[in-house]
């Protein structure tokens, strides 16, 4: 036995190694490609909000907020983009003017007529009492996008705003919906595109992105002679789900923020960035991609350097570190239950739960955006915990050759969680409760997910930080021999066929560029064959 035990020690060493490598290597500085060409931004989308706070739910900062905001950002912005006249209880173009920042004011129009006068109101008032500071003002944002008025009813409320003040005025929209709507550009002074290469139709990576941009503001030119264009929203998020070949990271924000820069100083584009800080409030209307826009984290953290190398999860030692801990923990709690001579396998299996769990964090506590995200997490990376505490006490007791746990169906398992969630489980009923339901409880929810992301993709994350000990329950059974291949019901054929045929059809419909979305579906197609082998043709006597 001694040349086996001796394995422990090696095991244990490659495991350690092994975890530092999977967190470094994705996390390493990355040159990007593009040195900073500018000083200041020409223009950024500036929205105040702090964590907490959202104009949905009529949360706005503070005077003094607002005001540390823009002293942070006016040495590296000439001017900034507000989207609405009537927030809190302050002026933002009061406050950037003590700063010496210029403005695209802004009036957020909608459905509410009402709520369109008075919004109309407070531009007019703002533009002309701060005429220094606001430069042009911006009659609507996507109106037309959002189908919330009708053109001649948008054209009328411009040429109000017209009548009205001294600067230019203009409308933001796509710019597809300027092509719509050519009889616009009557009512402006400047045609006021977004080009937003991440949210087409067909979605474009960042090295399209500036072809693409160039090529738009040349369309736009040859529609609208002699009439100026600004861009008004242009940029590309830090985090969130892929769509096709179009990657939301730290460094291809940086990439595409550099060569956007260098791409305008060859073209002279008047453009605005979206945006300055993450609006974590955002997450409700377009997922986690839509609160990963700043150039600052929602904690005013900035989230790279303009100039030099980028790394993408600049904690990721942090991360390791709790891989490594976590990992050791459990090597060490679950020791005295396994055989000596199968210490290697515990010290592989205890660092991947290790990484498992470190990752089910990274991937989701970053994004717990509210309350509700929270809480759900918590479950999530509980669930997750308990999982791998009883998949290694079954793996050491199967390694061990002691009594092992008789599978259990997805009917029972079912039934154990019905009781949980109708307030029936009594504490005996916990004696039953094992590793079989809390797995089968982990592949229904990956179904009903999969099922979401099949059906109403745009805005939904692939989750795999919530599955992620899950999927290394399903490996690490199949290495030990231990997937059980009988014993299954209609529960299973649910579960786990609807996750197949939805990963299956997923996988289709993201396209082959989208590797994120076929890792997950990968991924999906393995936690479904664990029910699936126990049912119909696929089940065999053990």
């Amino acid at each position: 036995m001694a040349p086996t035990r001796s394995l422990t020690a090696p095991a244990l060493l490659l495991a350690a190694l092994v975890t530092i490598l999977i967190w470094w290597v994705p996390n390493r500085e990355q040159a990007a490609d593009v040195p900073m060409l500018a000083d200041r931004f020409n223009s950024v989308s500036f929205a105040p909000f702090r964590e907490g706070q959202s104009p949905l739910r009529d949360i706005f900062p503070t005077a003094a907020e607002v005001e540390e905001d823009i002293a942070l950002i006016a040495p590296r912005v000439r001017a900034i983009r507000s989207y609405a006249s009537i927030e809190g209880q302050y002026e933002t173009a009061a406050i950037a003017q003590r700063h010496g920042v210029k403005m695209w004011k802004g009036a957020w129009l909608g459905r509410d007529l009402r709520q369109n006068d008075r919004e109309i109101a407070a531009l007019i008032h703002a533009a002309n009492t701060y005429p220094d500071t606001v430069e042009r003002v911006v009659v609507g944002n996507e109106v037309l996008l959002r189908r919330d008025l009708p053109v001649e009813e948008l054209a009328r409320q411009i040429d109000r705003v017209k009548a009205a003040v001294r600067q230019p005025v203009t409308y933001a929209d796509v710019w597809e919906f300027w092509a719509q709507f050519p009889e616009l550009a009557n009512h402006v002074d400047i045609i006021t595109i977004h080009i937003l290469p991440y949210w087409e139709d067909e979605p474009l990576g960042v090295d399209r992105s500036m072809e693409h941009a160039r090529e738009v503001v040349r369309k736009i030119k040859a529609m609208f002679p002699g009439k100026p264009i600004a861009i008004g929203e242009i940029g590309w998020p830090s985090a969130g789900r892929w769509r096709e070949g179009a990657i939301p990271s730290r460094v291809e924000q940086a990439v595409f923020m550099r060569r956007f820069i260098q791409l305008s100083k060859e073209e002279g584009f008047d453009y605005n960035f979206i945006e300055a800080f993450d609006q974590v409030w955002k997450y409700r209307n377009e997922g986690t991609v839509g609160a990963e826009w700043g150039l600052w984290t929602a904690d005013r953290t900035p989230k790279f350097e303009l100039s030099g190398p980028v790394r993408e999860n600049p904690w990721w030692f942090w991360y390791a570190g709790a891989a490594l801990i976590s990992g050791g923990i459990m090597f060490l709690l679950a020791g005295r239950a396994w055989p000596r001579a199968a210490g290697w396998k515990l010290a592989l299996l205890s660092a991947a739960l290790g990484n498992a769990l470190a990752y089910a964090f990274c991937g989701g506590w970053p994004y717990a955006f509210d309350e509700h995200l929270k809480l759900a997490f918590a479950v999530n990376f509980a669930g997750q915990a308990l999982l791998a505490a009883l998949l290694l006490r079954r793996a050491g007791q199967r390694l061990s050759g002691d009594f092992v746990e008789p599978a259990r169906n997805g009917a029972q398992a079912s039934a154990n969680i019905r009781s949980i969630f109708r307030g029936r489980f009594r504490w005996r009923d916990w004696r039953g409760f094992a590793f079989e339901d809390l797995l089968f409880l982990f592949v229904f929810t990956a179904a009903v997910l999969q099922m979401m992301l099949l059906f109403d993709p745009r805005y939904r994350d692939f989750p795999l930080a919530t599955f992620a000990v899950p999927l290394v329950a399903v490996v690490a059974r199949a290495l030990l021999g231990d997937l059980p291949r009988r014993g299954g019901g209609w529960a299973e054929w649910l579960a786990g066929g609807v996750l197949l045929l939805c990963a299956i059809a997923s996988a289709i419909n993201e396209g082959v560029h989208n590797i994120q979305a076929l890792g997950w579906s990968a991924c999906a197609i393995g936690l479904s064959l664990a029910p699936l082998l126990r049912v119909g043709p696929f089940a065999r006597a053990r």
